[in-house]
C-alpha cells in the first residue's frame, strides 16, 4: 500500500504535536500565576504557536515529497535544486521552531520551581503531619518536572539528530554517526518511562494522612494538593491533573 509511509509520518507528526502540546499545558497549569480566570486552551494559544509552527511545515515538507510518491514512487523533492531549497527551509524551520520550544519549556519550568520555592517557605509554620506530607509532595513534583524537561530535551535533539542524519542520503554529505539507532531507542525508551512516572507519581495514594492532636476532625481526610498560597486574593481553583484542594497554611 503506497500510502504506509505517509500515513506513518502523520501519525508521528500527531504524537510529536500532542506530546509537545501536552509538556506546555502541564508545566503552564502549574505555574500557580494569579489568575482568577479558568484556563481554557485558548489561554496557551502563545505557548502552542511554536509546536504548531514545526508541524505545519513538517506537514506541508512531507505532503511535497510523499504526497507526489503516491502517484511516482520514484520522485524525490531532492533531486531540483528548487525542491532542495523549499525541503531545506521547512526543516530549517521546524528546527527553529523546536529549539524556540525547548527554550519557552524552559522557562516555563523554572517559573513553576520559583513558585515552589516561594511555597515551601510557608511549610515551617504547619503542623508535622501536614509538613511531611507537603514535603514529600514537593519533592516527587520536583523530580516529575526535572524528568519532562529531561524528556523533552531528548525529544528535541532527537528530532534535530534524525534530519542530520538524513543528510547522507539527501544531501550528499559525509555523515557517519553510528550512535543514532541507540539515541532513538532510548528516547522512544524514555516515553514510555515517562507515562508510567506520570501514572505512579500522579496516583493517588495518600487520601489520607495522620492526625495531629491540634488539628479538627474535619481536616484528617481531606486530600491534600498544591493550591496557592494563603496569600493569594483569588478564589478560584487551578485546574490540573488531580483536584486542588485548599488548605490554611497555619494550623
Amino acid at each position: 500500500m503506497p500510502f504506509m509511509l505517509l500515513l506513518g509520518d502523520i501519525r508521528q507528526g500527531i504524537f510529536y504535536a500532542m506530546l509537545l502540546s501536552f509538556w506546555l499545558i502541564f508545566a503552564g497549569e502549574h505555574m500557580l500565576i494569579q489568575d482568577c480566570k479558568k484556563s481554557t486552551l485558548k489561554e496557551y494559544w502563545k505557548n502552542l504557536c511554536a509546536v504548531a509552527m514545526g508541524c505545519v511545515s513538517l506537514f506541508i515538507f512531507d505532503m511535497c515529497e510523499r504526497g507526489v510518491q503516491l502517484h511516482n514512487p520514484f520522485y524525490s523533492i531532492w533531486v531540483t535544486d528548487i525542491g532542495t531549497n523549499l525541503a531545506l527551509t521547512f526543516i530549517i524551520l521546524a528546527g527553529i521552531s523546536a529549539g524556540v520550544y525547548f527554550m519557552f519549556l524552559s522557562y516555563m519550568i523554572w517559573k513553576v520551581f520559583c513558585n515552589i520555592s516561594i511555597k515551601q517557605s510557608s511549610l515551617p509554620a504547619m503542623s508535622t503531619a501536614r509538613r511531611l506530607h507537603y514535603e514529600g509532595l514537593i519533592y516527587r513534583f520536583k523530580f516529575l518536572m526535572l524528568a519532562t524537561l529531561l524528556c523533552a530535551a531528548l525529544t528535541v535533539t532527537g528530532f534535530i539528530l534524525g534530519q542530520v542524519t538524513e543528510g547522507k542520503w539527501k544531501w550528499d554529505d559525509d555523515i557517519d554517526l553510528n550512535f543514532t539507532s541507540a539515541f532513538f531507542t532510548g528516547v522512544y525508551g524514555m516515553w514510555n518511562i515517562y507515562i508510567f512516572a506520570l501514572i505512579i507519581l500522579y496516583a493517588p495514594s495518600h487520601k489520607q494522612w495522620p492526625a495531629d492532636s491540634n488539628i479538627t476532625d474535619h481536616s484528617v481526610s481531606e486530600e491534600i494538593e498544591f493550591s496557592r498560597l494563603p496569600t493569594d486574593p483569588c478564589s478560584s481553583e487551578i485546574s490540573s491533573l488531580t483536584s486542588f484542594v485548599r488548605k490554611t497554611a497555619v494550623d
